[in-house]
């Protein structure tokens, strides 16, 4: 019932003092938590609606406080697996959300003889009346992350507490944290990732470049090392970029079983399926650390749904990094916009949730002068951002290693106050939440790391 709150916030297991007030009904639905939190999964009243755009039941309402306790018409976990692990998908767009269609089929046959010119024409037209669809929110989505912190109000008020304390999310005590990730889809941009190195390089920024093991170009050990040589991270993507990986279970399995053998060769810990594909309940056949296949919010992605968080989540033994803004295909060619404007945007409301900035840019689609252009100033706003607002720009697979960590730490009552215990905890700040205004508000104390330098420079 309360282990996603808890591993969200890292809190005593005190304070996560949720209970189901009663009997949850089989049928899943759309319901809310408060005025704007928006949730999918089963409630204890009958009440829920088929769609997002219909009068919606608000939960709390139904939510009863007692004796230090909150009784909740929903549990935690079924209406937050609904949201992260994109149950409501199915029952928004059908089945073939997930599945391959015969026309998907056969776009991806003729994908790579069809010039970008001819595709994103294509791909407006398959795309078309995206910017009506009303959940998950755009350009941003933070359902889940929005109701954590609604239930840490709950909890506030229910214990009668001023303020709770928890493990702050990123080390150094970090605003948010931003990763930048590169997907090699072609030959073309085989030949610019040394290109992109040294620009990413010019702003002090790592990145991962995720690499086709098969059919699309020649991956040879010495490609790899030019990549790894410089401090830049590999991961696999995809098996051939053929769109038909998650067609169906067994033939998964067995290309599954190939892409964890190139992931032990290369010595990656990270995975991408091609074009954001995903089916995250088969995720147990994948053998890797962590995976960067699911959008925040899908909109412009063949496959629609999103996990409406931003921050990171386990799936069973694998960490999730969501993809969290717009890919600079989308942005480019759907969007046919050049500026950094919508990723601005996004980075604001993920910074307000203090979650996980995540990009996607292709080395094959950032060759012309424009294009890199506007990569640019990206990277001089991600660096604004590193050294004005305490953004921790780093890798996946440090994010990644941060996370589980951060998983393994524990918050102990000592002398009168909180501790943090656990390897690691030398990176780690205590935090608080408390109530201001009806609103959750979050602080953070410097970490040891951090104090000892404070008094060092004293």
């Amino acid at each position: 019932m309360n282990q996603s709150f808890e591993e969200y916030f890292r809190c005593p297991r005190r304070f996560a003092n949720f209970a189901l007030g009663g009997v949850l009904d089989e049928t899943r639905g759309y319901f809310r938590f408060g005025a704007d939190t928006i949730c999918f999964g089963r409630t204890t009243k009958q009440n829920f609606a088929a769609t997002p755009t219909q009068p919606l039941f608000d939960a709390a309402r139904e939510t009863v406080m007692n004796d230090g306790t909150t009784y909740l018409p929903f549990d935690i976990e079924d209406a937050v697996n609904g949201l992260r692990y994109e149950k409501y998908v199915s029952s928004a767009y059908g089945e073939e959300s997930i599945k391959q269609s015969a026309v998907q089929s056969l776009y991806y046959q003729l994908r790579p003889l069809l010039p970008v010119s001819i595709r994103k024409h294509l791909q407006r037209l398959h795309l078309n009346g995206w910017d009506l669809i009303s959940f998950p929110r755009w350009p941003l989505d933070g359902s889940v992350d929005d109701l954590f912190r609604v239930l840490m109000l709950c909890s506030l008020k229910t214990q009668e507490l001023t303020r709770i304390p928890f493990i702050w999310f990123w080390p150094e005590g970090a605003s948010s944290a931003a990763i930048m990730t590169h997907d090699v889809e072609t030959t073309r941009g085989k030949r610019f990732t040394n290109t992109l190195m040294d620009i990413d390089d010019h702003f002090g920024i790592r990145a991962s470049f995720q690499i086709v093991p098969e059919r699309r170009y020649e991956v040879t050990p010495r490609y790899l090392r030019s990549i790894t040589d410089r401090g830049f991270e590999i991961g696999v993507q995809d098996l051939n970029h053929d769109g038909c990986l998650y067609k169906n279970r067994k033939e998964f399995e067995e290309r599954a079983a190939r892409i964890n053998a190139y992931g032990r060769d290369w010595g990656a810990n990270g995975f991408r399926s091609a074009v954001l594909y995903r089916r995250q309940e088969w995720f147990d056949a994948l053998e890797f650390s962590y995976d960067m296949s699911v959008p925040n919010v899908a909109h412009l992605d063949p496959q629609r749904g999103g996990c409406c968080t931003v921050m990171p989540y386990f799936i069973d033994r694998l960490l999730e990094l969501p993809v969290t803004t717009t890919q600079d295909y989308s942005l480019f060619h759907i969007l046919r916009d050049h500026s950094i404007d919508l990723w601005t945007r996004q980075i604001d409301l993920i910074m307000k949730r203090h979650g996980l900035i995540s990009f996607i840019v292709h080395p094959d689609y950032i060759t012309g002068h424009r294009e890199q252009e506007t990569y640019k100033a990206l990277l001089r706003h991600l660096v604004h951002l590193r050294d004005e607002k305490k953004v921790w720009i780093s890798t996946p697979k440090d994010v990644d290693n941060w996370w589980r960590q951060r998983a393994n730490l524990t918050l102990v009552q000592k002398d009168g106050g909180w501790q943090i215990e656990g390897v690691g905890k030398e990176r780690a700040s205590l935090a608080h939440a408390s109530e201001k205004d009806g609103r959750l508000e979050l602080t953070v104390e410097p970490s040891i790391a951090e104090s000892a330098i404070a008094k060092s420079v004293k």
